[in-house]
């Protein structure tokens, strides 16, 4: 394959159009999460994320698994958990069997808010969905992605 391939061409076309979709819609989402919530994308994924993990061995999630479901570097994901945890949404803790191991829970506050953006969350994605599926360009991948039943799992 050569640079000026079709099929290259073909393939970068539709990660341009992957790429708008995905940065159109999360555009969306955060001006509709800050503007009701006073949260960021990122912030209501990582509370997302970190409210669906269940107690006991194996339950938590590793700060690696974390930054791989929010889409960060590690660092980043620490420093975002660090904001969090300064506006009482999240919580550290030491591993009961662990000394080494620090979990992060979701605060009553957290999961109060995250119930409350939830909603906001949704309509906003409905509604960016909505407008992108208007552009002939985008609406095969509106398609696909409403079409999809599974939530996608991450490797461990």
């Amino acid at each position: 394959m050569t640079a000026t391939d079709p099929a290259l061409t073909a393939l970068s076309q539709g990660w341009c159009a992957l790429s708008l979709l995905h940065g159109r819609i999360e555009a969306h989402i955060e001006r509709a999460l800050q503007a009701r919530h006073d949260l960021s994308v990122r912030e209501y994924s990582l509370l997302d994320v970190l409210s669906r993990q269940h107690e006991g061995d194996g339950g938590h999630l590793q700060m690696k698994q974390v930054a791989d479901a929010v889409v960060l570097s590690q660092s980043a994901t620490t420093r975002l958990v660090t904001r969090l945890e300064d506006r009482g949404l999240l919580e550290r803790y030491l591993c009961p069997t662990d000394r080494r191991g620090i979990y992060t829970n979701v605060t009553v506050a957290g999961l109060k808010l995250l119930g409350e953006a939830r909603p906001t969350n949704d309509a906003a994605l409905r509604e960016a969905l909505d407008e992108a599926a208007r552009n002939p360009e985008l609406a095969p991948l509106v398609r696909v992605v409403e079409s999809l039943k599974a939530p996608v799992t991450l490797p461990a």
